[in-house]
This record gives structure tokens, sequence and C-alpha cells, in this order.
């Protein structure tokens, strides 16, 4: 098999370009983007392949595709933001900023342990529609209502959806706007990104299909009552099917899961993560200062919802497990059927890669890349 890889790729960064071609002569790769910056300079910025199932829309420049759980690093960014300005305290109980959030013994989980994933409230049981979450208030209403599944604080688990509706509605009670609309308006505008929390319906034509991963969920092999089940199939089985065609319609674009809907291109997550370790084109967005702690590992070990060791900051994956990379002073955040965007303080390198293809097994695609990127520094 050949590939067209498109884009432009500096000296001394080939490397990557040849990862790249690997996730589709090796890994099965139908449509996907990546990215390398290195001290607030593109330096890789390629395409190949095709944005549908079929083979008749090329993966182009502008072709944009929902990124999953990536979109937490994003909301991350955001919180961090607001962090860094003084409005939102990490030590500070989340009902500081949401009064109703304290019911059913949540009035000691501070801000901190949301974004570490440490709240103990990752499923939520009320009974809800996708038309409940597409409306938000129903689902936020939920989650004040919800008891936790664990003490908080005391452990942590994978907050897969509720971490994204949980740290959205502290954006949007500190700041008045929703997330996608902050993160427009004081991140993607500034910095020129083709990224968004809601998909505007103008960029709707240049979104990629997703491509399932075929054969049945895994989570058709969990007990219902299993708390990985809760999580990732909820809340109300909405989720039962895992990543398949629901996430290729209008509706799951649009709305706002600051969890799992970022919609977007690998060139402006590199370009976001370039913004957030030093300045790109005169902007930054987060101080060092800032980064020490949002990037200070607050967790570790197994984790009690997805049974693997995973480590977080403040909403980022931190620490030598990113990407499996075994940089100490990395973050970034993954997300699920391969898409992943990371920086490296200590090189200066950040890297994203975005696929329309997805994949839940042992997958090497993003992390090659970031390998790549980070001999070539």
């Amino acid at each position: 098999m050949t590939v067209t890889i498109n884009g432009s790729v500096a000296d001394g960064f080939g490397a990557v370009a040849d990862a790249f071609a690997r996730c589709f002569t090796d890994e099965g790769d139908v449509g996907a983007a990546a990215a390398v910056y290195r001290d607030g300079r593109c330096v890789v910025d390629i395409w190949a392949g095709s944005a549908d199932a079929a083979g008749t829309r090329p993966w182009r420049r502008d072709t944009v595709v929902t990124t999953f759980s990536t979109t937490k690093g994003v909301t991350a960014v955001c919180a961090n933001l607001l962090i860094e300005r003084g409005v939102l305290d990490p030590g500070a109980p989340v009902a500081r900023y949401w009064p109703e959030f304290a019911a059913q013994g949540k009035a000691g989980i501070t801000v901190d342990m949301v974004l570490s994933h440490r709240a103990g409230v990752a499923a939520i049981d009320a009974t809800l529609t996708l038309d409940d979450l597409v409306a938000w208030q129903p689902v936020v209403d939920a989650l004040a209502a919800q008891p936790p599944q664990w003490e908080p604080g005391t452990a942590h688990g994978y907050h897969a959806r509720t971490y994204g509706w949980i740290v959205g509605e502290l954006i949007r009670r500190t700041t008045g706007r929703r997330a996608g609309t902050f993160f427009a308006e004081e991140i993607a505008e500034p910095l020129g990104l083709r990224y968004w929390i809601g998909l505007p319906a103008t960029i709707e034509p240049d979104c990629a299909e997703l491509v399932p991963a075929g054969g049945p969920s895994f989570l058709s092999a969990l007990d219902p009552d299993s708390l990985l089940y809760r999580v990732m199939a909820g809340p109300s089985d909405i989720f039962v099917n895992g990543y398949d065609a629901q996430w290729n319609t209008r509706a799951l674009r649009a709305a706002e899961l600051p969890s799992s809907n970022g919609v977007g291109d690998a060139r402006s997550l590199a370009r976001l993560y370039a913004a957030c370790v030093g300045e790109v084109d005169g902007v930054r967005v987060l101080s060092e200062t800032t980064l020490d702690e949002a990037t200070r590992p607050r967790t570790g070990g197994l984790d009690l919802v997805v049974g693997v060791d995973m480590c977080f900051g403040l909403g980022f994956m931190a620490g030598p497990t990113v990407f499996g990379l075994g940089r100490p002073r990395a973050f970034g955040h993954g997300g699920a059927g391969g898409s992943g965007a990371m920086a490296d303080r200590d090189t200066g390198i950040t890297v994203a890669y975005v696929m329309n293809r997805l994949r839940f097994d042992a997958d090497p695609r993003a992390s090659s890349i970031a390998a790549a990127a980070l001999a070539c520094a």
C-alpha cells in the first residue's frame, strides 16, 4: 500500500512523516492528520487519506474530526486559565461556585478533585435522554443530585463524561459562558484555531466521517451494574454502543460535551499546546507557574473505573505515562479511538494526531508519531 502525504515537514523532522505513513501502511488508517510544533514554530503539518469510509472525500487541509477525550485536555486549558486569573480556586469546594452540587455528601468535593478524577462522581444514575445531554441543564441538575460512587478524595477513577459536565458548569458559573463559548473567545480566536466544543453548522461540511471499529462494543461483555459500564455506557445507556454512527450526527457534533466531542484538526491542537508551553505568534495561554501546578501529578496507580494505572494533574494526563513515552514533564490527553495531543516541557515539542478510523486495541498510532517527534528534537 502506498500513501500520498500532503502538507509540509521541516528539515530534521522526516521521521514524523515516516511514522505517519506507517499509520496507513501498517495500522489501517483511513484518513488522518498530524502536526508538530517546536518552540512555538510549526515544523510538521501533514494529512492523508479519506474523510469518509467510502473513499469519496479526500482528507484536506481544512478537514476536521471529532477527537473524543482529547477534548478533556482542551477543557483543562480553559480551567487552568481561569485558575491563573484567580477566577477558580483549585482548593475550593465546587459548591462555592455551584451551591446545588453540595447535595448528597458532595460538599467537600474540591475543584482539584474534579480535575484530577478524584471526585467520586464518575457515573450518573438518573434517567436521561440524549436530548437532555444536548440541553445541558438536565444533566448538570442530575449531577448536583447524584451521590458519589466512592468517598471523594480517597481514590481516583476516570470521569469519562462527568468531567466535562462538572468542569463545564464551573466555567459557566464563574464566567457566564458555556465552555465552548469561553474556549472560542478566550483561546481559539486569539490563536486562530480550528477547534470547537460545539461545532458550528458552517463547519459541518468540513467534518470527517468517523469509521467505527466494527464488531460488538466492548461494553457488551461487561456487567451492566459495574462501574465501568455505568461510566462508559451512561447515563441511561445512551452510549451503550460505544463509538458508533451516532457520533457522526449533527446533534452530537453541535452539542457541548466538554469531555468528549471537541472537533478540530491536528494543527490546532499542536498549536494550542505550543501556546501553553511558550509563545506562538506573540500569544501565550498559560504561564510557567500555572503549568507547574497543572501538570503536578495528583493521582497514580490503579484507576477504579478503567482498572489500569493512570496519572492526572489538573485535568491533564501528566508525567511518564503520557502516551507511554516516559517523559517526566510531558502532559496532554488522548481520546477514544486513537487521537491525542501532548506537550513535552523539556524539549518544547508539542504533537497532535487525529484520525477517523477508530481503534480500541493496543493502538500505537499517536504514541509512535509523538515518539518520532521527540526523537527529532
